[in-house]
């Protein structure tokens, strides 16, 4: 017959004995004393707190910011902690030690910003999908069998897998897999294409242009479109230079008016009626 040993649990290092401590608090008043007392316990449990820190790095977070967090949560679960529960220390602080950690990722771990709703979603999804490991064909789970593990219908679990691929975001400059030379995800961005602010341009004066006269809409045609200097359209049509830039400066003046009007028209059209918002109307 084996021999069946028993079960002790098993003392760890960090876990001192301050059960002392915390019945001296429970019957102290607030004050510098309580206030040393209270450091004191958290410094003896601050081994503890930094081996559980350690347990969330390699995760994209510095292990000192961990450890800040994790000590973060210490104090609170010392200052929480009733010394007359049943319930040793550890089995309090442990847990919230965790918490603060896990919302620490949970908030500020985000490369966007994800409600908190999605962020449970993925956490389940991930714990599932993880627990599931891949199929005998080397594929990940299904949704559906993710969907049964973790209690989600196959939408949440859908959503909650969207989110697990965008825990983090991708700089810019990071090279794309399979290119050389350093080509980054920015070099597959279009640049802004001024040609299509010079069509809106285009289509803006036009109506105007056409309602020039004959003379007025040749010399700017000669001018802007056939490239040619205003001595060369004063010798063209026989009048002078001067009389030439005085036109092109009162046509150009005059059609930038009437597409300025069109445009305040369009403005006012677009706006909202206050009286009308006001009373419904």
């Amino acid at each position: 017959m084996a021999h069946v040993r028993a079960r002790r649990k098993h003392p760890h290092h960090d876990a001192p004995d301050t059960s002392a401590q915390f019945r001296r608090l429970a019957g102290m008043p607030e004050g510098p004393d309580k206030k040393a007392l209270r450091q004191e316990v958290v410094r003896a449990w601050m081994p503890m707190a930094a081996r559980l820190a350690r347990r969330f790095s390699n995760r994209g977070e510095a292990l000192e910011d961990l450890e800040q967090v994790a000590h973060l949560g210490l104090v609170k679960a010392v200052r929480r902690y009733d010394a007359g529960r049943s319930s040793a220390f550890e089995s309090f602080a442990v847990p919230t030690i965790v918490g603060e950690l896990k919302r620490h990722f949970r908030d500020h771990m985000w490369g966007v910003h994800v409600p908190r709703r999605v962020q449970e979603l993925r956490n389940r999804v991930r714990s599932a999908g993880l627990s599931l490991a891949v199929t005998a064909d080397d594929r990940f789970p299904a949704t559906a069998d993710i969907a049964e593990a973790a209690g989600l219908t196959e939408e949440e679990v859908r959503t909650g897998l969207e989110a697990w691929e965008s825990y983090a975001t991708l700089s810019l400059d990071a090279a794309l897999p399979g290119t050389e030379d350093g080509y980054s995800l920015l070099d597959t961005f279009g640049s802004t294409e001024p040609g299509f602010d010079q069509a809106v341009d285009r289509e803006a004066v036009r109506p105007h242009l056409s309602r020039l006269p004959e003379r007025e809409r040749e010399i700017l045609y000669l001018r802007f479109f056939c490239d040619m200097t205003q001595r060369g359209i004063a010798d063209h049509l026989g009048i002078s230079q001067m009389h030439v830039s005085r036109l092109i400066s009162h046509s150009c003046a005059r059609v930038c008016e009437r597409v300025e009007a069109d445009r305040a028209a369009a403005g006012r059209t677009a706006a909202p009626d206050p009286v009308g918002s006001a009373t419904g109307a």
